[in-house]
């Protein structure tokens, strides 16, 4: 049976005979980085769960049917992937495939050549806070109804898309695991949607941080914040101030990072937002 990532003192309800409520499930695109969303079962039946590359996956309803949504890794390869299924004591493996994508290259010059190449004090903090994202971003919990379509966070211009490889220093670095929304220091922002703060901190890469559990393995991050208004523990609504815009950590000036993670996953935040949103934001390509 796959492994699943759980927060703990979490109770995993595997059956559900309620159906899930969703405000509107967020965009299909099938690829490195994307979301895709795979129709199951009728929604009168009991809930099943799903496992992707042994992490359970949503599995909400929407027009009458068990949909699972499934964040892909920019890793993740071209071609047929197996989601497997389990209702009860029965398993069985759905294929669906995912289509090739290439993103942007993007060239960062940084004066603080620490941001590029960190001393083994600076590596010693970063191991730290590495740990306390991937423990974030593993959150699982059970709940009734979720919102997967996204308010946009800050009013900014876009000065960074997903996906793009990245170069800082004419070093290669990670792919960029976000969307970058430049705006004034002290800039409000706000919770794309309902959820429980799971960390806040300072860290060495992304400044003043904050993560958000909106449920069912849907996490989101702020980065680069000046002040942050909430603290591990505390319940969200939608559109709620959680801090505001800043330029701590690796940056070249003021702006928000914002990161979508599904099923453990980075996914592109664009697949979250209205498509009139998507369309109305400057800068971006």
């Amino acid at each position: 049976m796959p492994k699943r990532s759980n927060c703990a003192g979490i109770v995993l309800m595997l059956a559900l005979s309620v159906p899930v409520t969703v405000l509107a499930l967020p965009r299909a695109d099938a690829v490195p980085g994307g979301v895709a969303v795979i129709p199951i079962d009728d929604a009168e039946t009991p809930r099943p769960s799903a496992y992707y590359q042994g992490r359970q996956v949503m599995v909400v309803a929407e027009s009458g049917r068990w949909h699972a949504v499934v964040g892909l890794g920019l890793e993740t390869k071209p071609g047929s992937q197996e989601l497997a299924i389990e209702r009860g004591e029965k398993r069985e493996a759905l294929r669906f495939q995912v289509s090739d994508k290439s993103y942007e290259t993007q060239y960062i010059t940084l004066k603080n050549k620490r941001h590029v190449n960190p001393d083994p004090l600076d590596l010693e903090r970063i191991r730290g806070e590495s740990s306390r994202s991937r423990e974030a971003f593993a959150t699982w919990r059970d709940q009734d109804e979720v919102a997967t379509r996204f308010l946009l966070p800050v009013e900014g211009v876009v000065t960074g898309t997903f996906g793009k490889r990245r170069f800082f220093n004419n070093q290669p670095r990670r792919p960029h695991s976000g969307l970058d929304l430049a705006a004034a220091k002290g800039t409000p922002i706000r919770a794309p949607a309902s959820g429980r703060v799971v960390e806040t901190g300072d860290y060495f890469f992304n400044g003043n941080v904050v993560f958000i559990d909106h449920g069912l393995g849907l996490v989101t991050m702020f980065c680069h914040m000046d002040s942050i208004d909430v603290k591990p523990g505390d319940v969200v609504d939608a559109g709620q101030v959680v801090g505001t815009v800043g330029a701590t950590g690796r940056v070249t000036g003021p702006h928000l990072h914002w990161s979508v993670s599904l099923n453990d996953e980075r996914v592109d935040p664009l697949l979250f937002l209205p498509g009139d949103t998507v369309a109305s934001l400057d800068g971006l390509k």
